[in-house]
């Protein structure tokens, strides 16, 4: 009766079948892993926020910036350079427009470390929002803040498109930096816990590929359509395998679809066409 599963077609189906339920566990799984590690992530990062200014480490011990160091609290001596005050323009603060106060720091170590020093509600291009800023301090200073990835063109708040005035810069990076001081930058920054004046602190950002973001419940999005594919493939085997079983057994039974009358008995069809066209016929 189940002699069907040997032909050629059922062949094919049963491979596929076998072939497509592990191919959707696995990638299921995969999608659930990916979710899983995002959540890790974002309690590392909640971890790390939570971090009070003592536990700060020199910043040469946490570069180049990873995962791992990324969002943790560093520290820096040098000393500001006033003269390459950057404003950082359209950046938002809870539901405020503002923006942010940089000041390059220049380490005993020869290179300048971009220091967020704090935002300030206002447009930048407004001289009387930009006279609020103050002045960085003079002398050395040690300065303790979180540590931050360079931030790139898909990064929020960022102006890649450029055309900015002079005095401000769009994206916080060694990349943008370097045509506009005479000395070489980390490629990392912090924002500093500590905002003098009106200025008011900077909360780090989440590490990209980290946080509970949309991508994130994404992946658990996938993750249950890999699973739903698995129990579909399942679900249209059986439902093939119980027609063709079920017409086997109609066969072997000796049951056959009824023939249609004009199929059985051609002449009979005609005569009653012929009938019904010639009203001579029926008198």
């Amino acid at each position: 009766m189940y002699r069907f599963l040997l032909t050629p077609r059922w062949w094919v189906i049963n491979v596929f079948t076998v072939l497509a339920i592990p191919v959707c566990l696995f990638m299921g799984s995969w999608q659930l892993s990916r979710f899983e590690a995002r959540v890790e992530t974002h309690n590392k990062q909640q971890d790390k926020a939570s971090d009070t200014e003592d536990t700060a480490e020199p910043l040469r011990s946490l570069l180049p910036v990873t995962d791992q160091t990324v969002g943790r609290p560093a520290t820096a001596t040098g000393r500001y350079d006033a003269a390459h005050q950057l404003l950082v323009p359209d950046r938002r603060l809870g539901d405020r427009d503002g923006f942010y106060v940089l000041t390059l720091l220049r380490t005993d170590g020869g290179k300048a470390l971009p220091v967020v020093r704090g935002w300030l509600p206002g447009d930048a291009d407004d001289k009387a929002d930009a006279a609020k800023v103050p002045a960085p301090p003079s002398g050395e200073v040690t300065v303790t803040g979180t540590l931050q990835a360079s931030e790139h063109a898909g990064s929020k708040g960022v102006q890649a498109s450029g055309g900015l005035p002079r005095g401000q810069l769009g994206m916080i990076s060694a990349a943008s930096l370097v045509n506009l001081v005479p000395y070489g930058v980390y490629d990392a920054w912090i924002t500093s816990t500590a905002a003098p004046g009106a200025l008011k602190p900077v909360p780090p950002a989440v590490a990209e590929g980290t946080g509970l973001d949309l991508k994130a419940f994404q992946n658990l999005g996938y993750t249950g359509e890999w699973f739903v594919f698995a129990g579909f493939v399942v679900f249209m085997w059986f439902r093939l395998f119980r027609r063709e079983a079920e017409t086997a057994r109609d066969l072997a039974l000796g049951i056959i679809p009824s023939e249609t009358p004009a199929a059985a008995d051609p002449a009979g069809a005609e005569d009653d066409a012929e009938r019904t066209r010639s009203p001579s016929a029926t008198a």
